[in-house]
């Protein structure tokens, strides 16, 4: 395995490495950092995500210089590595405000649902890719769904329901950009949507057996002003588009020590994760938050012209299908901050303090790297 190593690393093109993508990953890492340094001033986040960048830059370089073709082809054990992670954490997992999202090594703690997401993209483009001679059979298409449902119903009892949607939303992403018949998708489409008008008639219902309680609380309460179980939410919520309106063109500035500060005040809960927008926007306005937004879109557009490059269907599949990835989580969280959707809970990539979050993207970023170093040769 080794001499293989070597030898796909000799065939290596320093050319082909796409320094964008490194400088813009970096880039809003470092904003990240200094925006959790400020947030937590009390706390030693900000030294454990440097600690995360580190280990999140060793990984990068090892799956930049390892061979993409060789990982994926252990695409069905990385898939059993993933369920049996997942199945671990509602065995033994550590639970955190009713959700049971986490395993505790005592030395470490991780949240395999982070790592599922990369995984997940890794077995569903190369099992698609093996199967490409029967990409629209109900065999493949049946299989595809079934393993990967599997992984997100795991997720989903954590319960992890903003993490299942992301997952969900990539999945589809890939299945559309896999080249499957416009008939067969169209059909899907016309069955799918009346499902989830039900399904989405369903869960707004009192005492409905597919959401907990708070995440009912949730979603209703961010469309019922008036709903009593909700307002702690909704609160948050609002104090969060306030401190971000408040920042201004160019902030109050970061460990500032203004009296009028939604932070300094105490009333934005986890402020350095998932909540870690209104941060920037508070403190490094208009101008900072815009970064912040340009950056993680230029890291999704570099890994769609690298997925337009890629040398095979799965390498291919896989850049699109992590740049849809961080482009959805992207979305969700900022518009979460600012009060455009119900409260969720997921992180900003590369911007929240998150060791197995970050870690695990920056494995996503080293793969993309991978792929683009082998752009050149003939599709596959």
């Amino acid at each position: 395995m080794l001499k293989k190593i070597r030898n796909a690393i000799k065939e290596y093109k320093l050319s082909n490495l796409n320094f964008r993508l490194i400088i813009y990953v970096l880039a809003v890492t470092f904003i990240g950092i200094f925006c959790i340094g400020s947030a937590s001033k009390t706390e030693n986040y900000q030294f454990k995500q440097i600690l995360g960048l580190f280990l999140g830059i060793i990984l990068l370089i090892f799956f930049t210089l390892l061979s993409y073709k060789l990982l994926f082809k252990f695409y069905w054990m990385i898939y059993l590595a993933t369920i049996a992670m997942l199945m671990l954490v509602i065995v033994i997992g550590t639970v955190n405000k009713g959700a049971k999202r986490w395993i505790d090594l005592g030395f470490l703690q991780f949240q395999p649902s982070e790592f599922a997401k990369i995984f997940l993209i890794i077995f569903i483009a190369s099992f698609l890719y093996k199967h490409i001679e029967t990409l629209d059979t109900f065999k493949t298409i049946g299989g595809v769904i079934l393993f990967a449902g599997i992984a997100m119903g795991l997720v989903f009892i954590e319960p992890d329901l903003s993490t299942t949607i992301v997952i969900f939303l990539t999945f589809c992403a890939i299945m559309f950009l896999s080249g499957i018949h416009y008939k067969i998708i169209t059909g899907v489409l016309i069955i799918s949507i009346p499902i989830i008008c039900i399904l989405g008639y369903y869960v707004t219902q009192p005492n409905n057996l597919i959401l907990k309680g708070y995440q009912y609380n949730r979603i209703v309460g961010f469309f019922q002003e008036d709903n009593e179980n909700a307002k702690d939410l909704r609160y948050q919520q609002e104090n969060s588009l306030l401190a971000i309106g408040s920042g201004g063109l160019t902030g109050k500035g970061l460990d500032n020590n203004d009296v009028t500060s939604v932070k300094n005040g105490n009333l934005i809960s986890e402020s350095h994760t998932d909540f870690i927008f209104t941060i920037v926007g508070e403190e490094l306005g208009f101008i900072g938050g815009a970064a912040v937004i340009i950056l993680l879109f230029m890291i999704v557009l570099e890994c769609f012209i690298i997925g337009s490059r890629a040398p095979t269907l799965s390498g291919k599949l896989f850049c699109f299908g992590f740049g849809v990835l961080i482009g959805i989580q992207t979305f969700i969280n900022i518009s979460v901050a600012t009060m455009l959707l119900p409260n969720t809970g997921i992180t900003l990539p590369f911007v929240s303090y998150g060791l197995t979050s970050l870690i695990s993207m920056y494995c996503g970023v080293g793969i993309t790297l991978n792929i683009g170093l082998q752009r050149n040769k003939a599709m596959v």
